[in-house]
């Protein structure tokens, strides 16, 4: 909650989220005040993500565009980004990345960045989320080496291969997301529920990778 209430915070007075704490001693405007209330009242009356209301959500140390269309970004596979997947891959040896169930592209994103050298395929069953992964593949100026790809996961990849394999995928059973709250609900039914165990995404993911891989790639 407080981590959300900075981000609504700074959100409105256009701070960054590394500012000097210093700054928390400031006063606000009668009008910042304003805009501010007016933000909780919409957090609190539309159970949205706050993510949805500002349209920016943080990831790997970037930011990224995001509306109902996506999920929030929120996956600690931004960690092993910043980190190049150490230790299981050789960054320099990374040239082919794929990102299945891209959504706003984040991971797809932030691993062109991490691996410069790389092509990288972002691949995306919705084609509504895959609007939103081109918005930030532009906003990144990444376009000459992400791919956006619709594509219900390998279905549209031919013979391709790739030194690293990484999916967010789906994981919620279906109990669980009957059981989620009201902002896990303004999320895409989509990205989050996977059948009765939250694992049918996952099995196809894992029965498909060995003929996309590499045969020193590794799968996330």
């Amino acid at each position: 909650a407080l981590d959300e209430a900075a981000a609504l915070v700074l959100h409105v007075l256009h701070l960054p989220y590394d500012m000097p704490g210093g700054y928390f001693e400031a006063q606000l405007t009668p009008v910042e005040r304003e805009q501010i209330l007016d933000m909780i009242e919409r957090r609190i009356a539309s159970r949205q993500p706050l993510a949805y209301l500002t349209h920016e959500a943080p990831f790997a140390g970037l930011s990224f565009y995001v509306d109902e269309r996506v999920l929030v970004p929120r996956s600690p596979i931004a960690e092993l980004i910043e980190s190049q997947f150490a230790p299981w891959l050789e960054a320099d040896a990374v040239t082919d990345v794929l990102d299945l169930c891209t959504g706003s592209g984040c991971i797809a994103i932030a691993s062109s960045l991490a691996f410069p050298e790389s092509r990288v395929d972002a691949v995306e069953i919705s084609a509504d989320a895959l609007e939103v992964a081109r918005i930030n593949i532009e906003r990144h100026a990444v376009g000459d080496r992400v791919q956006a790809i619709e594509s219900d996961l390998y279905a549209a990849l031919d013979h391709r291969q790739y030194d690293l394999i990484v999916s967010n995928p789906p994981y919620v059973s279906l109990a669980e997301w009957r059981a989620l709250p009201p902002e896990f609900h303004a999320e895409p039914r989509l990205g989050l529920e996977s059948g009765a165990d939250g694992l049918d995404c996952v099995r196809r993911i894992l029965q498909g990778a060995a003929r996309h891989l590499k045969p020193a790639g590794v799968l996330v």
